[in-house]
């Protein structure tokens, strides 16, 4: 097995497109992106997108190529991911993966588990009713039909939420039956690493970003895409806070302090699932680039 995909995971704001593409250039290679909103072209800012500098600095791929109109699932990332590393490995030994999105990046190295058919009755009263009550009304049932679930699952992540209740009404059977961990082989390579720091310095660098992020016109980014504030991609840190102020529910100094809390929240289920994986070798944020590739390519 000759060909590498260079895994690259770690939480929100810790480096990781810088480190990709350096790593690109290293090994004169290309990059997919796995994190799984900056596949949405409407979505720039609220997602670290690649500036238009970086991403002329490497080929990257999956960014920014759908739109929050598509329904676009893991599943569809998973094969779209696979065909386009069987062609990138065909004139090249290397190719990277980076991103923070936890399944976006399992489904590509481990393959997703099976799971049967949703009748389509049960996915649309299902967000009938998410329209009418809210997301606490999905979680409450999500407990009953499945505690193992619920007691692992981010409960805000609506589409997850939702998705383990089609799964058990349409099944009869609890969403995580359906959970195998059983990984399907692959016909590459990965070399996985992470990237991390103390979480003081974490928290400090996704404040900084944020702050960075309304400097350069989330707000504007945000109120443009406020009609289409239900679309399951918009249930997203940094749109929806702004939302709420927007609905007036919140004045706009404590959206934005959500916003740093809710990051700081997601950077540590980030980590949370990234540990599970003993595969991945972990890199202080300021590691020296050899380090790195000396890892990668001893």
């Amino acid at each position: 097995m000759n060909k590498n995909l260079i895994v690259i995971v770690g939480p929100t704001a810790i480096g990781k497109t810088n480190l990709s593409i350096q790593l690109a250039n290293h090994f004169n290679c290309e990059i997919i992106s796995g994190d799984s909103r900056q596949f949405y072209k409407e979505m720039k800012i609220g997602t670290a997108v690649p500036s238009d500098d970086e991403l002329a600095l490497a080929k990257h791929h999956f960014i920014q190529h759908k739109s929050i109109h598509q329904t676009y699932t893991v599943g569809d990332f998973e094969k779209e991911a696979l065909n386009k590393l069987k062609i990138l490995f065909d004139t090249n030994d290397y190719a990277i993966l980076v991103g923070g999105s936890g399944l976006y990046i399992d489904a590509v190295t481990k393959g997703l588990d099976y799971f049967p058919e949703v009748d389509i009755n049960t996915r649309e009263q299902l967000q009938k009713e998410y329209d009418t009550n809210g997301i606490q009304t999905l979680q409450e049932q999500l407990k009953v039909l499945d505690k193992s679930y619920y007691d692992s699952v981010d409960l805000q992540n609506t589409h997850r939420v939702m998705r383990a209740l089609e799964v058990c009404l349409s099944s009869g059977k609890p969403y995580s039956s359906f959970l195998t961990s059983s990984k399907k082989n692959r016909p590459f390579k990965c070399i996985k690493i992470g990237i991390t720091a103390d979480r003081n310095i974490i928290y400090d660098r996704i404040n900084m970003r944020v702050d960075l992020m309304i400097k350069e016109g989330l707000l504007d980014e945000a109120k443009n895409l406020y009609e289409y504030k239900t679309l399951n991609a918009l249930n997203t840190v940094g749109y929806k806070e702004l939302f709420k102020y927007f609905d007036q529910e919140w004045e706009l100094d404590f959206a934005i302090s959500e916003i740093k809390k809710n990051t700081r929240r997601f950077a540590k289920r980030q980590l949370t699932w990234f540990k599970k994986d003993t595969e991945i070798e972990w890199f202080d944020y300021l590691s020296q680039l050899d380090r790195v590739t000396k890892h990668i390519a001893p």
